[in-house]
């Protein structure tokens, strides 16, 4: 039988994290574009990042029909926070324009957030930002599979920092510290040191 779970963060009702989790106004608006694989996923972190944000909406999917509409907002301009070809500092992007932005945030492994820039040709038009490197995660449980490669909160934490200094967005990695530490701590010091040691995958 399946244990409980809580409907908000969908962890089980044993290990909530709900009381960690803030409720930060930003400017920014952050859209969340999940791939369906990412839904069940044990650090599912861009959930944690729209329960966090009052400014943030998070779809699932692989093709959104509606992006049109919800790129359409004139009080903002939308960016992609991807790297590529023709991406620029996150830094520079902000201050060049008084208008807050649209943070667009694919969420998945790099194949499958490619994947959504593919059959959602929209996402792939957009102005691509990006964040300085030399960033260092604090997904402990693998290792990254790149430098500077961050989990998706970790990444909207850092970009929201970076468009609204000096204003802080750290309490958003409350819940998630407290998900990792529980992890580690499941599957006890000896197994964690195992698996620290293979390759990974952002989330």
């Amino acid at each position: 039988m399946p244990r409980p779970s809580c409907p908000r963060c969908q962890r089980p009702e044993s290990h909530c994290l709900c009381p960690l989790i803030p409720h930060l106004a930003s400017r920014t608006r952050v859209l969340l574009l999940q791939h369906p694989s990412e839904v069940g996923h044990a650090l599912n972190t861009a959930r944690l990042a729209a329960l966090g944000l009052a400014n943030a909406e998070l779809r699932v999917g692989e093709r959104f029909d509606d992006l049109d509409a919800l790129l359409a907002d004139g009080a903002c301009r939308p960016c992609l926070l991807f790297p590529g070809e023709g991406a620029r500092p996150l830094a520079e992007v902000a201050a060049a324009d008084p208008r807050p932005l649209l943070l667009v945030v694919p969420d998945g492994t790099w194949r499958k957030a490619r994947k959504l820039l593919h059959v959602n040709p929209e996402l792939a038009a957009l102005p691509r930002v990006t964040l300085p490197e030399g960033r260092v995660s604090r997904y402990r449980l693998r290792k990254a599979p790149m430098p500077g490669a961050l989990s998706t909160l970790e990444a909207v934490v850092a970009a929201l920092e970076i468009a609204e200094s000096p204003t802080r967005f750290d309490a958003l990695l409350r819940p998630f510290e407290a998900l990792i530490q529980g992890q580690i701590e499941a599957m006890g010091e000896e197994t964690f040191r195992r698996n620290h040691d293979k390759a990974e995958r952002p989330g």
